[in-house]
């Protein structure tokens, strides 16, 4: 969890006993709102995660693919299949953020709750949805109907379906949430169909920079960068690369004009410390490959 988040602290509070507590909602003025950038939250939700059965292969393309569109992942949590503390993450992060994407939990199975679990969140009932039905019913043949494969079709009241190229049991968006599923192949494919219906901001850049000098060598000059440039994100990523310490500087901002600004600094301080900058391309802001 993303340590001192709002969603972290109406989390604790979850389990310390008060799961109905609900997160205030911000107040801005129209010029924050113009700047604030288009931001989501990322659920993931199963115990097998949590227990390293399973490991997860979703945030990162979620996070790539929401990028692209201009939206920045501020936050993502791992959670249990625990109803009280599923509501109160969707809860404090639907307010928190523009958008929410939940991963895993609305299979055929009596551990699958995350559905139910959103029409408590939103306080509407939960139920059947005929046009969930009728696709499951197409796709299945009779004898493979189950009540366990139509319970797939059971979601909370005024969802919108999400549609499923792959297994067919769809899934759902309520306001600004969005449910998936866990299977990585059926998620993707999912995302891919439903996030023209995301209206983002302006893709996030990234630029990196390698430097062969140890993190403890340019640590205090790039905290003064940065404080120069709060806009910018600034990150170091060491590593240890035949036989010597280095780091990528990885560094993220919407606005190009200013991530240049920033970029320039950082290479001049590279400089002035005795090493030379090693460059790479501004790009859209997947530095994934960068962190070795």
């Amino acid at each position: 969890m993303v340590a001192g988040s709002g969603i972290t602290k109406v989390l604790n509070r979850v389990l310390i006993g008060s799961p109905e507590t609900e997160m205030p909602k911000k107040t801005m003025t129209d010029e924050d709102q113009k700047m604030k950038p288009v931001t989501a939250c990322i659920l993931i939700i199963g115990n097998e995660i949590l227990s390293g059965r399973t490991q997860d292969a979703n945030l990162q393309f979620l996070a790539s693919g929401l990028n692209d569109i201009g939206i920045q992942v501020a936050e993502a949590h791992v959670i249990p299949d625990d109803s009280d503390i599923i509501v109160a993450a969707v809860n404090a992060a639907r307010v928190a953020h523009d958008y929410v994407l939940t991963t895993g939990g609305i299979g055929p199975t009596h551990d699958d709750i995350t559905s139910v679990c959103i029409a408590r969140a939103f306080g509407v009932p939960f139920g059947r949805n005929p046009q969930a039905e009728e696709i499951l019913l197409a796709y299945y043949s009779p004898e493979d109907v189950t009540p366990e494969r139509l319970s797939m079709a059971d979601m909370p009241e005024g969802a919108t379906l999400i549609e499923n190229p792959v297994s067919r049991a769809p899934g759902f968006q309520l306001e600004n949430v969005f449910v998936l599923p866990g299977v990585p192949r059926i998620m993707r494919d999912m995302f891919s169909g439903m996030k023209h219906r995301l209206s983002g901001g302006d893709p996030v850049l990234s630029i990196s920079i390698t430097s062969e000098l140890p993190e403890g060598t340019f640590a205090g000059p790039l905290a003064l960068v940065q404080e120069r440039f709060p806009d910018v994100d600034m990150g170091s990523y060491p590593f240890f690369r035949d036989h010597k310490l280095g780091a990528n500087l990885v560094l993220r901002s919407a606005d190009k004009t200013r991530l240049d600004e920033a970029a320039g600094a950082v290479r001049q301080l590279i400089r002035d410390l005795g090493s030379e900058p090693i460059e790479d391309e501004t790009r859209p802001g997947d530095d994934s490959d960068k962190l070795s």
